[in-house]
């Protein structure tokens, strides 16, 4: 029997997927999750080659209303010198009543916005509400994703940005200048950018720690995006120490998250150091902050159902606008 589906690209899907419907999708998609409503295993993980490049298989099932689900991501370093993205993804949406195919759509571009669209809610939830000091570590897409995300929950005066590279730096402010009604700084060092701000962002591919616990002020929210293998860790364990730690998913951070596997292999506190996921948060089941002066971490790893909620709502619009091309496969 022929299978119909559609396929969407990812100018497509991007023109469908608004940052502030974004942001409400995942809210709902993490509480679902943190529910027990959403069938997910951890992720499937290959290290390809000699780079160690990355392969991850990340299914997911929501019911009522039903999307079934996975996307394919991967992470090769190398694609920068061959002027591709070190990030690529597609996703495949099924029909949750008959497993046949419903589309086929880029994975990129949700993947960038929908990583953005949770940090917003977990700043939402866990930032102080007069948070308005932006501190982005990292100049790529999850970059840019991430200011567009939190203009959306935050009325941000300043915006502070470091990379190592100054011409990266100087490019992000040129580009993202206007994006916001805040300023838009390019700063000469990590922590330049990361003292006095009270909402700070890691979006980086370094391995090893790329803030200091010192340079974190009382009140700050941190998120962390990079570092989503066992062995790197992108914050001072420090610092993760300090904080009221949140996590997307539990299991997940305790297998794949270097930032929290390794501090706890260190002795530098428990599995009880996670106070919780954000989506427990979200549904008033655990506690967020608590008082303006507290530290609070939330590591993000991603996750599969935020990839299926996101391709549906592109799904059913693309469905009502006629966007995409109809195929049979």
């Amino acid at each position: 029997m022929a299978q119909h589906f559609r396929l969407l690209t990812e100018q497509q899907v991007q023109s469908l997927l608004p940052m502030a419907d974004l942001v409400a999708a995942m809210e709902a998609a993490l509480a679902r999750f943190s529910a027990g409503e959403v069938l997910q295993p951890v992720r499937t993980v290959l290290t390809v080659g000699p780079t160690r490049a990355y392969f991850g298989l990340m299914p997911a099932y929501v019911p009522n209303p039903g999307s079934l689900g996975a996307k394919l991501v991967t992470v090769f370093s190398g694609n920068l010198a061959k002027q591709l993205p070190s990030h690529l993804a597609t996703i495949l949406l099924l029909d949750p009543e008959t497993g046949s195919l419903q589309a086929l759509m880029d994975g990129r571009y949700i993947t960038e916005a929908r990583t953005a669209a949770v940090s917003a809610v977990s700043a939402r939830f866990l930032a102080k509400p007069d948070a308005s000091t932006l501190a982005i570590l990292g100049t790529g897409v999850q970059a840019r994703s991430h200011l567009e995300a939190y203009a959306e929950v935050r009325g941000l005066k300043d915006v502070r940005v470091w990379s190592p590279k100054e011409r990266s730096r100087e490019r992000f402010v040129s580009d993202m200048s206007g994006h916001v009604a805040a300023p838009i700084r390019a700063m000469a060092t990590a922590e330049h950018a990361v003292r006095g701000a009270d909402l700070i962002v890691l979006v980086t591919s370094s391995p090893t720690p790329v803030i200091e616990s010192a340079w974190v002020g009382p009140g700050a929210h941190v998120v962390s995006v990079g570092a989503c293998r066992p062995d790197q860790r992108e914050m001072d364990p420090a610092l993760v120490a300090r904080a009221r730690l949140y996590v997307d998913s539990r299991a997940a951070a305790l297998v794949e998250s270097g930032d929290v596997v390794m501090g706890i292999s260190e002795g530098r506190f428990t599995v009880s150091h996670v106070q919780g996921e954000l989506g427990e948060v979200v549904l008033g089941r655990v506690p967020g902050r608590t008082a303006d002066d507290q530290i609070t971490v939330f590591k993000s790893l991603g996750m599969a159902v935020e990839d299926v909620v996101a391709a549906d709502l592109v799904l059913r619009r693309a469905a009502e606008t006629g966007a995409g091309t109809e195929l049979t496969l």
